[in-house]
């Protein structure tokens, strides 16, 4: 699929695949949100609004409120690259989301997948 189908797709055809793959392993639709909005600085009521609506999944990254400067420690592969090295900064982003999802869905623990360092306060 090439770049400009994945962020015509609808954020509301997007978002309940990445909360069902979570809770297929267990994980809820709260921590799929959680991850989200540490993500992009959408709140929780801003995602069930845009969950509901028209908005695509390209501009729910262009328009979120502010992108976590943390997600760049993210690492690793996701759909068979490593996101690190990702070019295209737009669809790093959405590789981001989906490499914090697949943690979730990994069992990881979210002081790890929200990057925060040991010891740090919630």
């Amino acid at each position: 699929m090439d770049n400009e189908k994945v962020y015509q797709m609808k954020f509301a055809a997007v978002y309940p695949l990445l909360v069902q793959k979570a809770q297929r392993k267990g994980r809820t639709r709260e921590e799929v949100d959680q991850v989200t909005c540490w993500l992009t600085g959408y709140s929780p009521d801003d995602l069930e609004e845009l969950s509901q609506g028209d908005l695509s999944y390209g501009e729910f990254f262009r328009q979120a409120p502010k992108l976590n400067p943390a997600r760049k420690q993210i690492k690793g592969i996701i759909c068979g690259f490593r996101v690190e090295e990702i070019k295209e900064p737009l669809m790093q982003e959405i590789r981001y989301l989906d490499k914090l999802v697949d943690e979730l869905a990994r069992g990881k623990a979210m002081e790890k997948i929200l990057r925060k360092p040991e010891g740090a306060k919630k």
